[in-house]
């Protein structure tokens, strides 16, 4: 029985000759220091999925969830500000659904870091590790797994439906690493919001039979029998490419995936709720995926990265992606759902305090900024209408409650039960924490 220097053993006690001596006293008391001790360390589960909405490109906290109002000019921007369901806390205009149903969710306005290109900003936030090296802005990288790959692992799914799933691409950070192919994310690239909406490997083949499917699949298993060369874990592409047929030939099988992506079943006044455009209709099946038992769906939102005509391409996109948002958390919460769903919204980083303007362009933007952003955080217990941390009066810096990515990581994988401080081991045998600094955002627990 393992012991460690802060205290003693049942089996300590009995050889010491002190169990009959004290009773059950001693080993009553240290029996139940040990199992608060494990509840302590233990994350309590309260979401049993994770909608990750990722605004690629890095969304301005200014022209959403943190305006400026009594800032200059050249800060505050066009747009102005609204009063949301919390008093004392506004939105920009564009942001109507999402300002009235603030007391629904919780917005965290005071999360900084330093990594200023989309690179290194993308991977910092999507694990909650810093890059080890400089990383360009269109690196694509990878030095620790994605938020959706460790859930993947440390959870699973249903049988025949993959544990992670990005549409309609994946993320440049929202990779396995050195968790293996198994885990990375099964990317859905079709429309739903287009007619003939159909997800490669879900159907057979035109002209193939399930009774021939079958029989190539039996022979293929015959034939496959070459010894591999590398460990699992370490990469092997032949392996890696069974765990890929093997996650067809399930969804292929899988009553429960044709079921999940067959949106047409939808109302249309749900449908039309969701607005009924490319994002909207991700974010509706989504729902459907994790209504189905999928535990992490990354829905990919690119195109925040305004460094030019920031307010009119934002007055087109705005009104439209805020009833989105807002349709699939009331969804959700009509469902009864949003307890055990979570629901997270954001990008790298923010965009910068002053209006720019581009050389070659006459129009004003923002650029990237990692020193203030907005993190829109629903569901799995977390307290409506709590809003964390306050930016200075121009937008410049987190100031109040300030938080890393660190921490954001930290309460995703605890409300869904995962504990953040846990030691992975790389396939050589190197240790690697989950999370440097496990600690969770406490006002969202």
């Amino acid at each position: 029985m393992p012991t460690n220097c802060n205290g003693v053993t049942r089996r300590d006690s009995i050889q010491l000759g002190l169990g009959t001596l004290l009773g059950g006293g001693l080993v009553t008391a240290l029996r139940a220091r040990g199992l608060a001790a494990e509840a302590v360390n233990k994350p309590i589960a309260k979401a049993k999925a994770c909608i990750l909405i990722w605004m690629d490109g890095g969304p301005t906290h200014f022209e959403t969830f943190d305006p400026k109002p009594d800032a200059p000019e050249e800060y505050r921007g066009e747009f102005k500000a609204i009063p949301t369901a919390v008093p004392g806390c506004q939105y920009s205009e564009h942001m109507t659904r999402l300002a009235k149903n603030l007391n629904k969710y919780a917005m965290i306005r005071s999360i900084r870091h330093d990594q200023g290109n989309h690179g290194a900003g993308n991977h910092y936030m999507m694990t909650g590790a810093p890059p080890r090296i400089p990383v360009g802005c269109g690196a694509f990288v990878s030095f620790h797994p994605s938020m959706g790959s460790v859930v993947a692992s440390e959870m699973g799914a249903r049988a025949g439906l993959p544990a992670y799933f990005s549409m309609p691409t994946m993320s440049r950070s929202g990779g396995p690493n050195f968790l293996g192919a198994k885990f990375a994310p099964f990317v859905v690239g079709e429309d739903p919001n287009g007619t003939n909406f159909k997800v490669r490997d879900v159907a057979l083949p035109q002209g193939l039979t399930g009774e021939r499917f079958d029989d190539r699949t039996g022979t293929r298993a015959e034939v496959d029998t070459l010894k591999r060369f590398m460990d699992k874990q370490a990469g092997d592409p032949a392996l890696a490419l069974d765990d890929h047929y093997k996650q067809a030939y399930d969804l292929m099988n899988s009553k429960e995936a044709q079921a999940a992506f067959d949106i047409g079943r939808e109302p249309v006044r749900v449908r039309e709720n969701y607005v009924r455009n490319g994002f909207g209709q991700r974010c509706l099946l989504a729902r459907r995926l994790v209504e189905a038992g999928v535990p992490f769906v990354t829905v990919y939102d690119g195109g925040w990265d305004n460094h030019a005509d920031i307010f009119g391409g934002l007055r087109k996109r705005l009104p439209g992606w805020d009833q989105s948002v807002a349709a699939l958390i009331d969804d959700l919460d009509a469902r009864g759902m949003l307890a055990s769903t979570l629901v997270i919204a954001l990008g790298e980083f923010g965009r910068t305090p002053k209006i720019s303007t581009l050389s070659g362009q006459n129009k004003a933007g923002r650029d990237h900024w990692a020193n203030a952003m907005s993190v829109l955080f629903a569901g799995g217990g977390t307290p409506g209408g709590t809003v964390v941390g306050a930016t200075d009066g121009k937008g410049f810096a987190a100031v109040e409650r300030v938080l890393a990515p660190e921490n954001f990581v930290s309460t995703v994988y605890a409300k869904l039960g995962i504990d953040p401080g846990k030691i992975l081991y790389m396939p050589n045998g190197r240790p690697a924490h989950l999370v440097s600094d496990p600690t969770p955002i406490k006002e969202l627990m």
